[in-house]
């Protein structure tokens, strides 16, 4: 088997939030060896983050001491990769930002995951997924336009614009130093990264396919064949049709006429809405995913995050993997590479659970452990 895609490049992750163990996770999934630096007396930060985890090895380490952050330069002496998740200014008064740590260090990577970038008026305030996403314009777009906008969990802004730009950034930077030699700095923020998730959409508004109207637009569940509907046992299904001949689909699995509705009159959308609803109301979700099985009328049903992982076309593809200590099943490495075996995380680490062994690859002796251990300098 080859080896993985990124085996051989290491990565030293100062434990934050969210969008980072994310972004590291995509590395780790990728093969990068990645030792995590959690803080003492973290551990409800660990255990929310539990299913971001896998795939590290676990060294907790008081950064506020001087000895702590001599561990942490220790560990960067042979690291590709650095990545932090502090306020801007936290890794600098720490003694290890860019200026600290790269000078002797000229080809690592020192990857920096913030919620409104390094610099710019916001970059020292405090922020969530929501509001980095209203910010950016994607917030806007989401949910009906009778009610307000709705939040889209942390997928928009934490994971999709954060966590997952970050690991394009740190890969690009990986790429840019095979050729040059040198590191890079790599401010991945997630206002950033939100922003240009909105890039079709704000294609669209300039040449007049989108308005700001919530709800009245092709994508935004303004468009009848493309929503969600309630069936039967109140479960629900989604539709997509949004061709012509996936609509034909679309009707003649619910025998209704196609003569009867044209598919991008506005006017009729609303009657055509009423006609979709009743129609698979009339029987039960997976009656309805059996109905339009092997179509292409692009009806699905909408599964709950542990029905998902029993789906048989994710069964079939490995979409899910068993990970101990995690509850539920967790989404396998992506994407895979043809050729290969498909890549198993490892479980999420306790955090220390590698201390004493991290301590001694890095060249620390038993005796020496034992005092970081006992001065609480390291756990």
């Amino acid at each position: 088997m080859a080896a993985a895609p990124l085996a051989g490049v290491r990565v030293v992750e100062l434990a934050g939030l969210g969008a980072a163990p994310y972004g590291v996770m995509l590395l780790a999934d990728l093969g990068a060896d990645v030792v995590v630096v959690d803080r003492p007396g973290g551990g409800a930060e660990v255990a929310a983050h539990v299913g971001l985890r896998r795939g590290r090895r676990s060294i907790v380490v008081d950064l506020k001491h001087v000895r702590g952050r001599a561990v942490v330069a220790r560990l960067l002496d042979d690291a590709d990769v650095l990545v932090e998740a502090f306020r801007p200014g936290v890794a600098e008064r720490l003694g290890l930002g860019p200026d600290d740590v790269m000078p002797s260090r000229p080809g690592l990577i020192y990857a920096r995951m913030t919620g409104w970038g390094q610099d710019g008026p916001l970059a020292p305030r405090a922020g969530h997924d929501l509001n980095y996403a209203a910010l950016a314009g994607p917030v806007a777009t989401l949910g009906p336009a009778d009610a307000p906008p709705a939040p889209a969990v942390n997928y928009l802004a934490d994971l999709g614009g954060g966590g997952t730009f970050l690991a394009i950034g740190v890969l690009a930077a990986l790429l840019e130093r095979g050729r040059t030699g040198r590191g890079r700095v790599v401010d991945a923020a997630m206002v950033d990264g939100a922003a240009s998730l909105t890039a079709f959409v704000r294609g669209l508004t300039g040449l007049g396919g989108w308005t700001p109207e919530r709800g009245a637009n092709l994508l935004d569940g303004g468009a009848p064949f493309y929503a969600t509907y309630a069936c039967a046992d109140g479960r629900h299904v989604a539709v997509g049709a949004i061709e012509p001949p996936f609509f034909a689909a679309l009707l003649a699995g619910l025998d209704l006429d196609p003569l009867a509705w044209s598919q991008h009159d506005r006017t009729a959308w609303p009657a055509l809405r009423e006609a979709l609803a009743a129609a698979f109301a009339t029987r039960d979700r997976d009656d309805w995913a059996a109905r339009f099985e092997g179509t292409d009328a692009c009806v699905t049903p909408v599964l709950g995050l542990e029905e998902a992982a029993t789906h048989p076309h994710h069964v079939a593809r490995g979409t899910f993997v068993a990970i101990e200590g995690v509850a539920l099943p967790a989404p396998a490495p992506a994407p895979r590479f043809v050729g290969d075996a498909p890549l198993v995380p490892t479980p999420p680490p306790q955090p220390g659970a590698d201390t004493r062994d991290i301590l001694a690859a890095i060249g620390w002796t038993p005796t020496e452990v034992e005092e970081l251990l006992a001065a609480g300098v390291v756990a």
